[in-house]
């Protein structure tokens, strides 16, 4: 049976019961103008569809926030729902050739070829590193601007052309903080399907420098112990694992 992946902005179909809807006919009517792809996953073949507007009144279905679902959905199911999100955006926006500007059709379920120049295109991932940085009994939090709620969450950028993934870090920091810090470690990465991202996190420890936020981005931060904790991101994200990790090795 084929499982359908179907998207309205932000939101999936899920049925009532919180499952990616699945049978031998979509639970929908499919219309010439719905964008349709396929995926092939471990569990069964998908089918994803792009919808104009959300699915209401339709006993037996609702739509739910993507972020959302991670509390519904098994991390499984996440997972796919989270890639199937990704490939529909990247389909609405590679129509066309970058090199001729000719229609671009799809060679595979995850990749497109200019059928004039023979040029292959593929989902552009954008990497960000995000940071625990410790300080004795510390970590550092920070609030960025555009923060939804009051939490606090982890120093993160986006890695620029031409630098590790370290040297990321490193920078990250001392722009967002003005701190310095040393042993950078490997942590854990996270697909990041907002729209198409990927999140490598490490940790780090202080070295050097006062705290002097770049507050062009960020509006607080600063230092805080195991029983001080601010609000802190939801489970769904991996700044939550790096920052519970910590809070267990008390």
């Amino acid at each position: 049976m084929t499982r359908y992946l179907a998207y309205c902005q932000g939101d999936i179909l899920l049925t009532t019961e919180g499952n990616i809807p699945f049978g031998d006919t979509p639970p929908i009517p499919l219309h010439p103008w719905h964008t349709v792809t396929t995926l092939h996953a471990d569990t069964a073949d998908c089918l994803i569809i792009r919808l104009q507007s959300p699915i209401v009144g339709i006993a037996g279905l609702q739509m739910v926030g993507l972020r959302q679902s991670y509390e519904i959905l098994s991390r499984e199911d996440y997972a796919l729902a989270g890639k199937g999100a990704e490939l529909l955006y990247w389909d609405q926006n590679s129509h066309y050739c970058g090199v001729c500007g000719s229609p671009l059709k799809w060679q595979t379920e995850i990749s497109k070829q200019c059928p004039e120049c023979g040029k292959e295109w593929w989902p552009a991932l954008a990497t960000a590193i995000i940071v625990r940085v410790e300080r004795g009994e510390e970590i550092l939090l920070v609030r960025a601007r555009n923060f939804r709620g009051s939490h606090y969450g982890l120093v993160a950028g986006f890695v620029e052309t031409g630098e590790t993934l370290e040297e990321c870090v490193k920078r990250e920091v001392w722009e967002e903080t003005h701190i310095r810090i040393r042993d950078i470690r490997y942590f854990g990465s996270q697909p990041w399907p907002y729209p198409c991202g990927l999140m490598v996190g490490f940790t780090a420890q202080y070295e050097s420098g006062e705290i002097r936020l770049q507050t062009a981005e960020l509006c607080a931060g600063g230092w805080f112990r195991r029983d001080n904790l601010p609000d802190i991101p939801r489970p769904a994200s991996i700044a939550r694992t790096l920052i519970e990790d910590w809070m267990e090795k008390a």
